[in-house]
């Protein structure tokens, strides 16, 4: 499926239509996931992921507007520095130390960015009226490398119960279902 910064382009490039294709008036729609709405969405990738990807490598946070103030300025400079940080092989290949042990910080992004950045594309979509179709190849990806965890998953309190789904739902529909959503 490509290199980890090939790939988050295109799920960041996903992401950012959904951002910018918010209607005027919709950031406080209610969103999927409880207690959220669509600018909590973007205000959890915008925040956390420089936070994490930036501080495990040292480097000081972006120059950025607030998700309060400017969600689709705050999330396009969060990308700027995840896209940066990944154009960059050395940092790339920095080794990083996170509660999941030490890795690669490229590995990192792979490992906690790339499918938050998948399933809350469709979380936004989902709260704002916009498509809610995702890569199906990314989707299906995930799917298959996130079954054999569940009972890890569902104990890390990142996702909520398991909706059950019909055994020949797709794949999108698995996943979604998986992460505690409701497609």
């Amino acid at each position: 499926m490509g290199t980890t910064a090939e790939r988050w382009a295109r799920l960041a490039d996903d992401f950012g239509r959904r951002v910018d294709g918010v209607p005027p008036g919709r950031w406080d729609d209610p969103a999927p996931c409880e207690g959220w709405r669509a600018r909590d969405v973007v205000r959890h990738v915008a925040d956390w992921m420089p936070s994490l990807y930036l501080g495990a490598v040292g480097l000081p946070l972006p120059d950025g507007p607030s998700v309060d103030d400017d969600p689709r300025g705050a999330w396009r400079a969060a990308d700027r520095a995840v896209r940066a940080l990944l154009a960059d092989p050395a940092t790339a290949r920095q080794p990083t130390r996170t509660r999941a042990g030490e890795m690669p910080l490229e590995d990192l992004v792979a490992m906690t960015g790339l499918m938050d950045l998948l399933v809350h594309a469709w979380d936004l979509a989902r709260a704002t009226g916009q498509d809610e179709a995702l890569d199906p190849a990314e989707v299906s990806g995930f799917l298959a490398g996130i079954e054999p965890w569940d009972a890890a998953v569902r104990s890390s309190g990142h996702y909520g119960a398991r909706v059950p789904v019909p055994d020949d739902a797709d794949d999108q529909t698995k996943l979604l279902a998986f992460t505690g959503r409701r497609p």
